[in-house]
C-alpha cells in the first residue's frame, strides 16, 4: 500500500488532523516531567512529591481514557476532541498567567493534562473508522505515531524554561495547540456509520475474563515503562549526574526517542515471530538493561542502558497489539480503553517507584530494580499463558501467536 491508496480511502485530512490533535497532546500530557527539575525545586517538594507531580497525569490520562471513550459513543469523535482541547488550552492557560504556588496546585494541573493524555481515545477511532479492515495497521500506526510528543518536550522545555522561566512553557504551549485546534475544526470530519455504543458495563464485562487481565497487565508493563521513564528521565539526569536542566533534556528526548518509533518496529517483529515471542526477548532486553542502568555511575553507561530499555519498552507497545486484535477482536474497542488504562497505570507506578526509592533509601536503584523484577514476572506469565493461548484461540488465529 503506497500513500496514493490511503489518501483515495478514507479522509485523510481527518487522519491528519487526528495525528496533529494527538501529537500536540500528547506534548502537554507529559510536559510536567520535562519541567519537574524546575519546578520541584521552586515548590520545595521532595523527591517523592517530585515524582507524584510529574506521574499524575500519567494515571488521569489513564482513566480518563475510559470517560472519554464512553463520550465519544455518545456526542461524537469529534465533539469529544473539542471539548476536550478547550479544556487543556483552558488549564494551560490558567498555570501561565497565575504560575503553581503548592503540590495541590501542580497536581489539579495534572489532572487536567490528563484530558491530553486520553487524546488517543478519539483520535484512533476518529481516524480509524474511515478506512477498510485491511489498513487499519498503517492508518492506526500513523495516527498513533503522535508518541514522539514527549520528545518534543524534553528538548525545546527546558530551552524555552532558561531563557523565560519555566511558567513561561505553558503559554508557548499554548501556540501549537491552538494551532492544531484550529485545523481539527476546519478540516476533521466525524467518521461515517453507525457503531455500537460502548457501555460501562462493556468494561465490567471484559474484566471477568482471566485474558484480559494478563493483556492489561502486560500492557502496564510495556506502555507504563515507556512512558514512565520518559516523564522520570529529566528529573533522574538532572538529580543523578547533577546535570543542567537543558543537558537532562537532551538526555531523556535521546532515551525516549527510541521508544516512542519502537512500537511499529514491534509489531512488524511480532508479526514475524509470533507476539508471544516478541514479547518474551523485549521484556527480557528490557529487564536486563533497567538492572544495567541502575548499577552504573557512569553517564553514558546509564543513558544507553535506558535507550535500549526504552527502546525495548516501545517494541513490547507494538507486540502486544499484535496479539490484542487476535483473542479480542470483537471487543478491540473496549479492550483497547482497558489495556490503554493498565498502560497509564504502569507509568504512574513507575514514577512512584523512582521516588519512594530515592526518598527512602537515598538512591534511585532499588525502583529502578523493582520494575525490571515486573518485567521477569511479565516473562514469567507468558510462560504460563502460552502454551493455553496457542492451543485454543491463537489456533485458528489469522497472525502468528
Amino acid at each position: 500500500m503506497n500513500f496514493a491508496q490511503l489518501k483515495q480511502s478514507g479522509h485523510w485530512p481527518t487522519l491528519a488532523t487526528s495525528f496533529l490533535y494527538f501529537d500536540v497532546s500528547f506534548m502537554v500530557w507529559t510536559i510536567l516531567g520535562a519541567l519537574g527539575a524546575l519546578i520541584a525545586p521552586q515548590l520545595g517538594l521532595n523527591a517523592q512529591q517530585k515524582f507524584l507531580m510529574v506521574s499524575t497525569p500519567i494515571l488521569a490520562g489513564a482513566v480518563l481514557r475510559i470517560a472519554l471513550s464512553l463520550l465519544v459513543d455518545r456526542i461524537g469523535t469529534k465533539t469529544t476532541g473539542i471539548i476536550a482541547q478547550l479544556v487543556v488550552m483552558a488549564g494551560l492557560v490558567v498555570a501561565w498567567q497565575c504560575g503553581l504556588s503548592s503540590l495541590n496546585q501542580a497536581l489539579m494541573l495534572g489532572v487536567v493534562l490528563g484530558v491530553a493524555g486520553a487524546s488517543f481515545a478519539v483520535a484512533l477511532p476518529q481516524s480509524g473508522r474511515w478506512y477498510p479492515p485491511h489498513m487499519q495497521g498503517v492508518v492506526l500506526g500513523l495516527a498513533g505515531a503522535g508518541n514522539v510528543g514527549v520528545v518534543i518536550d524534553h528538548l525545546l522545555a527546558p530551552r524555552i524554561a532558561a531563557a523565560w522561566g519555566w511558567q513561561a512553557v505553558f503559554g508557548f504551549a499554548l501556540i501549537p495547540l491552538g494551532l492544531a485546534f484550529v485545523l481539527y475544526v476546519i478540516f476533521s470530519k466525524e467518521p461515517p456509520g453507525e457503531f455500537k455504543k460502548k457501555k460501562l458495563i462493556d468494561y465490567v464485562r471484559l474484566l471477568s475474563e482471566r485474558d484480559a487481565h494478563w493483556f492489561c497487565f502486560f500492557y502496564t508493563i510495556s506502555f507504563g515503562g515507556f512512558v514512565g521513564l520518559a516523564t522520570a528521565f529529566a528529573i533522574y539526569f538532572k538529580d543523578q549526574f547533577h546535570l543542567s536542566p537543558v543537558h537532562a533534556g537532551e538526555m531523556a528526548a535521546f532515551c525516549t526517542l527510541v521508544g516512542a518509533l519502537g512500537r511499529p518496529m514491534g509489531g512488524a517483529l511480532a508479526d514475524k515471530l509470533g507476539g508471544i515471542r516478541a514479547l518474551s526477548i523485549f521484556y527480557s532486553i528490557a529487564a536486563v538493561a533497567m538492572v544495567g542502568a541502575a548499577l552504573t555511575s557512569n553517564l553514558w553507561i546509564c543513558g544507553g542502558a535506558f535507550f535500549v530499555a526504552s527502546g525495548a519498552f516501545g517494541m513490547c507497545n507494538g507486540s502486544v497489539f499484535q496479539l490484542l486484535p487476535q483473542r479480542f477482536a470483537k471487543d478491540i474497542s473496549v479492550m483497547t480503553g482497558l489495556v490503554g488504562c493498565g498502560g497509564g497505570l504502569g507509568g504512574f507506578i513507575l514514577g512512584m517507584f523512582f521516588g519512594t526509592s530515592k526518598e527512602y533509601t537515598g538512591s534511585y536503584t532499588t525502583g529502578i530494580i523493582v520494575f525490571a523484577g515486573l518485567c521477569l514476572i511479565a516473562l514469567a506469565g507468558l510462560t504460563r499463558v502460552k502454551h493455553r493461548w496457542r492451543t485454543t484461540w491463537g489456533a485458528t488465529a489469522a497472525a502468528r501467536i
